[in-house]
């Protein structure tokens, strides 16, 4: 248990996903967890929130009295997530909302008068996620300027709060709804064991043949130009081999290396050509 701002957090052992349900938490992700607005005032953080749900998997989008929807503002907030916009419910109140659900989590940003208790969003996406592997779950939203009522939150089971700067802790709807759905996301991978980072592109690395090569032109430049024109020549070639050799440049790196190398040599001629013409 952790304290934060005079409120407590609970942070429970949440047992381990049998592996008989690694299967039903991955299907159960998207048709199972609803992402509830009650009362949104501006359709851009509706566009908004159905953005950041469908980039993190998410699809059942559920509008409780929303102030103006459909909008083209939503639309073009979405950013390409209109199908989330599309097939979103809409309902007169909120127990309309969560009639079928069998659990409810409600977000906050103040500590309210109800006792609920009251996760952070990692605690809280892991029991979202194993509550939903066998029966549907609600996260419900307040409204852009005062959140969700007491009497909204006592329909809920548990209380989750965004541990935010205490100087400044206002967050839109759609970045909440953004962490929340990212903490989602990241647990269902992590339980499924099916979290793989992109692969980066990489180039074979230049061979001892390939660098010594560019030692040696790098030295001829070097002495075109003046820059190893005293005693100390050896010493600088020293240091640069050092740095090259922290850096390990691919082919393609030292084919680049070695291009403005001969770029360099080029345009020494020119001027000397030019010299001479004079």
């Amino acid at each position: 248990m952790s304290k934060l701002a005079g409120c407590y957090y609970i942070q429970p052992e949440i047992p381990a996903v049998p592996d008989f349900l690694s299967e039903t938490l991955s299907e159960s992700f998207s048709e199972n967890i609803s992402i509830v607005l009650v009362n949104p005032s501006h359709p851009g953080n509706i566009g908004a929130a159905a953005r950041a749900m469908k980039t993190m998997g998410l699809s059942q989008l559920c509008l409780v009295a929303p102030d103006d929807f459909p909008s083209g503002t939503a639309t073009a907030l979405a950013s390409g997530a209109d199908d989330v916009l599309k097939n979103a419910r809409i309902c007169e109140t909120l127990d309309e909302a969560l009639a079928d659900c069998q659990f409810v989590v409600g977000t906050s940003a103040r500590v309210r008068g109800v006792s609920l208790p009251l996760v952070d969003p990692r605690t809280c996406a892991q029991r979202i996620i194993n509550e939903a592997a066998v029966q549907r779950v609600a996260l419900i939203f307040g409204r852009e300027d005062k959140g969700l009522t007491n009497e909204q939150l006592q329909r809920c089971h548990l209380q989750v709060h965004i541990p935010t700067n205490e100087d400044f802790s206002s967050l839109n709807l759609g970045a909440a709804v953004q962490v929340m759905s990212y903490e989602l996301r990241m647990t269902q991978l992590m339980n499924s064991d099916a979290l793989q980072m992109p692969v980066p592109r990489s180039h074979e690395l230049a061979t001892m043949d390939d660098m010594e090569r560019y030692y040696e032109h790098l030295h001829q430049v070097l002495m075109e130009i003046g820059f190893l024109d005293h005693g100390s020549h050896e010493k600088i070639m020293a240091k640069l081999r050092r740095l090259y050799g922290r850096v390990r440049p691919d082919r393609v790196e030292l084919s680049i290396l070695r291009g403005v190398l001969s770029e360099t040599q080029r345009c020494l001629a020119l001027d000397m050509s030019d010299i001479k013409s004079e």
